[in-house]
Parts: C-alpha cells; structure tokens; sequence
C-alpha cells in the first residue's frame, strides 16, 4: 500500500501533505500532554515491533503480497494520538532510508496507513467494544477494517491522479486487502492476548478488565 512517487498528481500530493501536517502536529501536541515519561520507552518498542512487522511481506495472490501494519494496535495500547506519532515516524523512517513509498507521497501514506489506519481504526473499535463487550472481538473487526478504509482511501487517490480508474483500483484494492485485513486481524489479537497474560499493565484499563 506504500505508495511510490510519480504515482499521485501534484494536487493530490498538496491536498494530502496538508492534512497530514495538520494532523501529525495535533498528534505530537496530544501526546506531549498525555503520555508520561515511563511510557516512553513502550512508544519505542511498539515502534520497533511495527516496524520490524511491516519488514515481512506475505503473498495473497496474482503476484500481490501485503504486510501488517499495527495502527489499530498502537492506539490500543497508547491512544489515537501517540499511536499517529509512532506510525508516522515508521513510515518517514521507511520512505528516507528504505525507499519503501516515495517521499513526495509521503503525506499520503501517512494520512491512508497512519491516520486512517490508527485514528479511525481506534475509534471503530472503541464504538464496538461498548457494543460488543470484548476486546479481542472489537480489536479484531477494528483491525480488518481499517486497512480496508486505508486501501479504499489509496485507491481513491489514485484514481484522482488519474493513474487508474475508480471502477477498477477501488474493488481490487479493496480485494486484496480484505485478505491482508485477515493477517492484521490475527497478528493484533494475539499481541494484545500475549500482553493480556504476561504484562498486562502496560495496556489501558478498559482492555485489562
């Protein structure tokens, strides 16, 4: 979903630099508030682990491989805010000294995988824990979903930018990343099942009852 530059127009690339910054900066401000210095070190290491996820890509199908991308479950542990920080710091380290998505699309894949995925993502699944009444549930449905949205959104902005069109990159994007979703699902229930057992006070009360 690491979109490469050359593939977005001009316009869209202000457009979504633009609303990143915006957000971003919110974020940074949010988290200097909110978390306190011996959570730090619990931002590093969830930065490492998404990191380090995102590294492993997997096969689904005609070619196409995808990857986690934990926005759903760094906000689980940290909130929506802390968890835009650490995404958006992964993906500036990928797209600098990896070449993994292109710097001018940058913004882009900061608002589809970063915001989407983990400000959305954390508020779907906060709107389902209350109904649901299980974390691992709503973390899981949270989870598939919001890569989907993430992919949707891409798609969309491609189709913009008229390198492909609507009708065709939506529904195949869409596609392939309702598999993807499955993998995002199974990788963020079991962590937060893992850290439910071993270290649970390093998640959010509401999780741990």
């Amino acid at each position: 979903m690491h979109i490469p530059d050359g593939f977005l127009s001009m316009p869209v690339v202000l457009v979504m630099w633009i609303i990143t910054i915006l957000v971003v900066g919110y974020s940074i401000k949010r988290t200097n508030k909110q978390i306190s210095g011996e959570k730090m070190p619990l931002m590093g290491v969830l930065a490492a682990f998404v990191f380090a996820a995102q590294m492993l890509n997997v096969p689904v199908a005609a070619g196409t491989s995808g990857h986690f991308l934990g926005g759903v479950l760094v906000a689980i542990f940290l909130g929506p805010w802390a968890g835009t920080v650490i995404m958006a710091t992964v993906f500036i380290v990928q797209a600098v000294l990896f070449q993994d998505g292109g710097i001018l699309a940058l913004g882009a894949n900061i608002f589809n995988m970063g915001l989407i995925g983990t400000v959305l993502g954390y508020y779907l699944y906060r709107g389902l824990l209350k109904t649901l009444k299980s974390v691992r549930v709503a973390a899981m449905v949270a989870a598939w979903t919001a890569i989907v949205l993430a992919s949707v959104a891409c798609a969309v902005e491609l189709a913009a930018s008229g390198t492909s069109p609507l009708n065709i990159v939506v529904p195949a994007m869409a596609a392939i990343h309702a598999v993807i979703g499955i993998i995002e699902a199974v990788i963020t229930v079991v962590v937060i099942s893992a850290v439910m057992k071993t270290r649970p006070d390093l998640l959010p009360l509401e999780v741990r009852s």
